[in-house]
């Protein structure tokens, strides 16, 4: 029989201290879960080894753009391969804190801290490469960390000039399906490729993303706005539905897509300190970029009132994402997903089945608005599901990360569109149609913002649901000796 006295001290010193988390509890349902966890603890030389290894690991990762979760999977891994038995770990938006206790009775504590980060999925892609060869004892340690270092110095795949072009296309692709003609898809190209322009000249200065983004998106929607005007005077077919569509692709292509996905991962797989910091991050960019269209919008809206003509007509609210052709829509959105892979330096293997993700993402989400008619917002995000799920699948099949193939195929899913028609109703607000109210405006932005959230949490989902069958998906492994991220 329990003493009282214990039972009463139990209840008054409560829960027991916070423990280090298992190793088994980091590697769960990451693509190194099997991973095998040393039995006790290792030397002081080990440890320092293993978590050195860990932590470069992690920081390379981290400044290719990969999340919080992702880096946790890949630093356990690597630790457990290299002799540690138990890991603290603490990653926040721009610093990696790891600390093991050795056999001696020994902490060590590393810390490596990230100042900028440039998006290089095909170094993700050989990282996760390093890391499954390395956990299957296909490398040592020591090898592994000089293939590290290989990847590390190795070029990028794609030049600045074929980025550039390749965000061009992408937004050109985006205006396709939503609706754009031949024209405007075209249109779409000359202008992103302009404020790529206007970009390199501000970066010389080193102008922080948030005004950055507002230039950016001012001059869009001028050039946009000046195509307009060449075609309200008859000198070009162009009309306002085409001004709408290219400036909801210019929008599309830069917008933080892939920001906002590792930030709502980061949240939902409790990293709330990094995850807050990369939203509040996604949000000044999104500002800027909602500063330089109103801004532009409304510096048109002034100079067609001075000159009694007419801007945009109110049809333009009605544009839909729906009403585009089905096949110029799905063709279309394999190239969104073909150039969203480019402007993230994937691999060139893994381009075409971003392309074909994409296309199942678009047609998903085409299908529930135009059948049963389902909300935006919810199509959106029973679509992402899907890219999550096949996502996840096809990326074990071919040996990467999921987010490689996942966020590029989102593109597609992008409310471009919903942002102009929000801005629009915001600036116009008291022009001579009464359809144009802050209210409208305002609930329409707040729709938008659903669309990204639905994209965001719905890809995570169907990651997580994807999960357990990454085992059963996964090819026969074969040794991964490519250090070259191509």
């Amino acid at each position: 029989m329990t003493d009282p006295r214990t039972r009463r001290a139990r209840i008054l010193r409560g829960d027991l201290p916070t423990e280090p988390m298992p190793m088994a509890d980091l590697l769960r349902r990451t693509p190194y879960r099997h991973a095998r966890i040393p039995g006790a603890s290792a030397p002081d030389p080990t440890i320092e080894r293993g978590l050195d290894l860990a932590l470069r690991v992690g920081a390379l990762m981290l400044r290719c753009g990969a999340g919080a979760p992702q880096v946790e999977g890949a630093i356990a891994a690597t630790a457990a391969a290299a002799g540690v038995d138990q890991v603290e770990l603490d990653i926040t938006l721009q610093s990696i804190l790891v600390q093991a206790r050795s056999a001696e009775g020994r902490q060590h504590t590393m810390l490596k801290v990230v100042r900028h980060t440039r998006f290089d999925y095909a170094r993700l892609v050989a990282v996760h490469r390093l890391v499954e060869s390395l956990v299957a004892g296909e490398v040592t340690p020591d090898e592994a960390s000089d293939r590290l270092r290989q990847i590390k110095r190795t070029p990028r795949t794609y030049p600045k000039w074929a980025i550039s072009l390749a965000n061009a296309v992408l937004a050109s692709a985006v205006a396709v399906v939503i609706g754009a003609s031949a024209l405007a898809a075209l249109a779409t190209i000359g202008v992103v490729l302009a404020v790529a322009g206007i970009a390199r000249l501000h970066a010389r200065v080193d102008l922080p993303e948030f005004y950055g983004n507002a230039i950016n998106s001012f001059a869009a929607t001028l050039l946009a706005g000046g195509l307009y005007a060449v075609g309200a005077t008859g000198a070009i077919p162009f009309t306002e539905a085409d001004f709408a569509f290219v400036v909801a692709g210019g929008i599309v292509a830069m917008l933080p897509g892939r920001t906002m996905a590792s930030a709502i991962e980061d949240v939902i797989f409790g990293y709330p300190l990094t995850g807050a910091g990369r939203l509040l991050a996604v949000l000044l960019s999104l500002t800027g970029l909602i500063i330089g269209i109103a801004s532009g919008l409304g510096a048109m809206l002034t100079l067609t009132r001075w000159t009694s003509s007419s801007f945009v007509s109110p049809d333009v609210l009605d544009l839909r994402v729906s009403q585009a052709p089905i096949v110029p829509a799905l063709l279309a959105s394999l190239v969104v997903g073909l150039a969203a892979g480019v402007t993230v330096q994937s691999r060139r293997g893994l381009i075409l089945p971003m392309g074909l993700l994409t296309i199942v993402g678009v047609a998903v989400s085409a299908v529930l608005t135009r059948g049963p008619g389902v909300g935006s917002v919810t199509a959106t995000g029973i679509a992402a599901v899907v890219v999550g799920v096949f996502g996840r699948l096809l990326a074990q099949r071919m040996d990467a990360p999921s987010l490689v193939l996942v966020v590029p195929a989102s593109f597609g899913l992008l409310p471009g569109l919903t942002i102009f028609r929000g801005l629009y109703e915001l600036v116009a607000q008291g022009q001579d149609s009464g359809l144009l109210t802050f209210q409208s405006g305002l609930s329409t932005l707040l729709s938008a913002g659903g669309v990204l959230l639905a994209i965001a949490t719905g890809t995570v989902l169907g990651e997580y649901l994807a999960a357990p069958w990454d085992r059963h998906v996964r090819g026969s492994r074969r040794p991964r000796t490519d250090a070259v991220p191509r």
